[in-house]
């Protein structure tokens, strides 16, 4: 995963869950899973770059039984890492409740992070 300087507002935590992302206006979808999460967005390693500033339609399972959190996302960043690109998809208009359900993800799994470290 890229390792640069981290500017978020949100935290972030390793949660592996699958997301599937549809490019605005096109048939072509990737489906992978995440790298983090966080309240404000995701980093996942696609197979192909997508253009910084470009809109897409975003499918997040967080297989916690309830259904799929859908909403568009942007692209924020991209960096090439051998054959995938690290890219950043920052979430829009995201639903409260939705949002809600990630920052609770994120802080219990920061939580248990700092448990098993110290």
């Amino acid at each position: 995963m890229w390792q640069g300087i981290d500017h978020r507002r949100f935290p972030r935590a390793d949660f592996p869950c699958k997301i599937t992302i549809f490019k605005k206006g096109e048939q072509e979808k990737f489906s992978t899973h995440t790298e983090n999460i966080g309240q404000g967005g995701v980093c996942v390693a696609l197979k192909e770059g997508l253009d910084r500033f470009s809109m897409v339609d975003v499918v997040l399972y967080l297989e916690n039984g309830q259904p799929p959190i859908k909403c568009e996302g942007r692209i924020v960043w991209s960096v090439k890492r051998k054959d995938i690109f690290d890219t950043g998809i920052e979430f829009m208009n995201i639903r409260k409740q939705d949002s809600e359900r990630i920052e609770r993800i994120v802080k219990e799994c920061l939580a248990k992070e700092q448990t098993s470290s110290g």
